[in-house]
């Protein structure tokens, strides 16, 4: 039995479909904390049950017979993050899993600028602490955050974002893809994988220049200073504790933290990873 937690989310859900296409949905099992966006799944023969990383009691049956448990990290920061990676964790292990596996970020490490990619690493700490062996997606940065950051730009046309450095920003469908052919492939790595990255860094200089060509209409590339960045964000609604998380998307950038280009991806999905202009093709208004 695969269990998969976060399976209503964006990657977790996608990551069942495409391991449906691998493996019987007999030996598939969802810990969610709505079963009920999950009947689609539960339809197909996947056995769907409520899980919370806050209910340990709860992680004991939806696990309950579990090989291997693939956590999908949750969209939180700081402490509460890894408390309830680590939660899942613990619960993997008491259910019998053979291999536990997590997507983490290429980015990983207890010094990074960016606090999710501490928290990343905090989570592989408990993993190689966990007794059992065990599986950690480096995944490449999200395109997704990338079409997020464009949303105003594609409207005005001006892209005013801090200064920044190149990104290997990598598609959900092709990070899915790559999660379940290694659960459906037990064993294929241990540890952390090589980061799971598309085949080119880019910068936001080169999106602004993509999503100009992509929707036809030009889009200027600005520089925001960080701390008028951090200020505006703020102004329109922003927690300052976010907006600070999301400044140090760029600084960590800055940094270098995210530019690296590995070929695993590829190797893992037969072809090449999906470009950026495919991405924001699908994804950008009036592309």
């Amino acid at each position: 039995m695969i269990i998969v937690t976060g399976a209503t989310g964006l990657l977790g859900r996608q990551i069942v479909e495409r391991l449906l296409t691998r493996v019987p949905a007999g030996r598939i099992g969802l810990s969610v904390r709505d079963p009920e966006k999950a009947q689609a799944f539960a339809d197909q023969g996947v056995r769907v049950r409520r899980g919370d990383f806050a209910d340990a009691g709860g992680l004991a049956h939806a696990f309950e017979g579990a090989t291997q448990v693939l956590i999908v990290s949750i969209d939180k920061m700081g402490d509460e993050a890894v408390r309830g990676h680590r939660a899942a964790i613990d619960a993997a292990v008491a259910a019998g899993a053979r291999r536990v596996l997590y997507t983490s970020h290429m980015g990983a490490s207890a010094t990074s600028h960016f606090q999710a990619c501490r928290d990343h690493a905090a989570t592989e700490e408990a993993l190689r602490a966990c007794g059992v062996p065990y599986t950690s997606l480096r995944n490449g940065f999200y395109a997704a955050s990338a079409v997020r950051f464009l949303d105003q730009a594609t409207g005005s046309g001006r892209l005013a974002l801090p200064a920044d450095g190149p990104v290997s920003w990598t598609s959900h469908d092709d990070l899915a893809e790559a999660a379940a052919a290694v659960l459906a492939d037990e064993g294929r790595f241990d540890g952390p994988t090589p980061p799971l990255t598309a085949a080119e860094a880019l910068d936001f200089d080169d999106i602004a220049r993509i999503a100009g060509d992509v929707t036809g209409r030009p889009i200027s590339r600005t520089t925001a200073p960080d701390d008028r960045f951090r200020r505006q964000m703020e102004e329109h609604g922003v927690p300052a504790g976010y907006a600070g998380h999301l400044l140090d998307i760029f600084v960590a950038a800055r940094a270098g933290e995210f530019a690296t280009v590995d070929p695993t991806l590829a190797t893992l999905l037969g072809h090449e990873p999906t470009p950026l202009s495919a991405v924001l093709r699908k994804h950008l208004p009036g592309a």
